[in-house]
């Protein structure tokens, strides 16, 4: 039996190259890269042809014999390949960041267009009568809004939770209704999937929430999430208007809805599933994935209130965690922790 793999038409480096992101390997890459993981490294005249082998960080410089005076020399003529967990943890975090620029552009759209609406509003054409972009005041306009456009929803509802308001009356109102027309979705053969925080996995009302929900719900959960959105059926999404919860803007322009259910596509395959069936997330070397979290908002320079805000806690929880840690890497100063957890390494394995 021959070795197709040896054959020069099989082998990946012979087949043309074209560009693309670094952040996107490209098939040949992979290729390479799982020959190189099964064969512990690559010569780095066979992988020239494909540049995007050391861009998207697959491959890196072979070290020489570490019983030679100076094991820190880095082989010229050998590639050898980057741990599969660390790579996908570069490549997701870069997806990360482009995700929240989006998120950043979202909330610029939605905070340059709300006057406009407005200034739309006093004219009397019929464009202006069904506006793309329409500001809703009041709680209770609000709740009307968002059950029409579920009444005639027939594919999927799509939505981000930040924070839950249950206690409350108005809170436990709005549940009420919300349970009502979710369920009247899946009966009609929709679907439901929703984002939480990390911080919201072990509430009992969330998890009660999916419980009585009969049909295709999911849920599943970030570090970070943005603020509020739903989006029916790709075609209306509802997003805040205010910080107070009393002004939400409906958007029915089909590039910007589409763009918000984008960006809550990107947001879901990066979340940890909750339910159905949860998934556990594990700690590494005693550091919590939610402590590990916070670590990479402290070496971004942030206060114990802007990272209480950011993960959905309140600041004395997160005094804890930032305590906690700094005890597992034995900091004895602010200071000092910043820098142990970068030298700890911490951010830069998979979570």
């Amino acid at each position: 039996m021959t070795d197709t793999a040896a054959h020069p038409a099989n082998d990946p480096a012979n087949h043309p190259h074209h560009p693309h992101d670094p952040q996107d390997p490209c098939p040949r890459a992979i290729a390479l890269y799982e020959r190189a993981l099964r064969e512990g490294g690559l010569d780095r005249q066979h992988a020239s042809s494909l540049p995007c082998l050391l861009e998207s960080g697959l491959l890196e410089p072979a070290r020489q014999d570490p019983t030679a005076q100076d094991p820190a020399v880095q082989d010229p003529a050998r590639l050898t390949p980057v741990p599969p967990a660390l790579v996908l943890h570069r490549l997701l975090r870069a997806a990360g960041d482009r995700v929240l620029r989006e998120r950043r552009h979202s909330a610029r759209l939605a905070e340059a267009f709300a006057p406009l609406t407005r200034i739309g509003g006093r004219s009397g054409t019929e464009a202006d009568r069904s506006p793309a972009i329409r500001v809703v005041s009041g709680t209770g306009r609000i709740n009307e809004a968002i059950t029409g456009a579920m009444a005639g929803a027939v594919s999927e509802l799509l939505c981000v939770q930040p924070n839950l308001h249950y206690s409350d009356s108005r809170g436990a109102a709005a549940q009420a209704v919300a349970m009502d027309r979710d369920q009247a979705l899946l009966d009609r053969g929709g679907r439901i999937r929703t984002l939480y925080q990390h911080t919201q996995r072990q509430m009992p009302l969330v998890l009660a929430r999916y419980e009585q929900l009969r049909g295709d719900a999911e849920a599943r959960s970030l570090d970070e999430v943005t603020d509020r959105l739903i989006v029916v059926d790709r075609d209306v999404a509802f997003l805040p208007a205010g910080a107070d919860g009393t002004v939400a803007l409906e958007v029915r322009h089909p590039a910007l809805v589409e763009f918000l259910a984008a960006t809550f596509d990107r947001l879901w395959w990066q979340a940890t599933p909750l339910y159905p069936q949860a998934v556990h997330r594990p700690s590494l070397n005693g550091v919590t994935p939610r402590q590990r979290a916070i670590a990479g908002l402290l070496v971004e320079g942030h206060t114990d209130a802007v990272i209480a805000d950011r993960l959905g806690m309140n600041i004395r929880t997160a005094r804890v965690h930032i305590a906690k840690l700094a005890t597992t890497l034995g900091s004895e100063s602010r200071a000092q922790l910043g820098y142990l957890i970068g030298r700890s390494g911490i951010l830069d394995r998979e979570a």
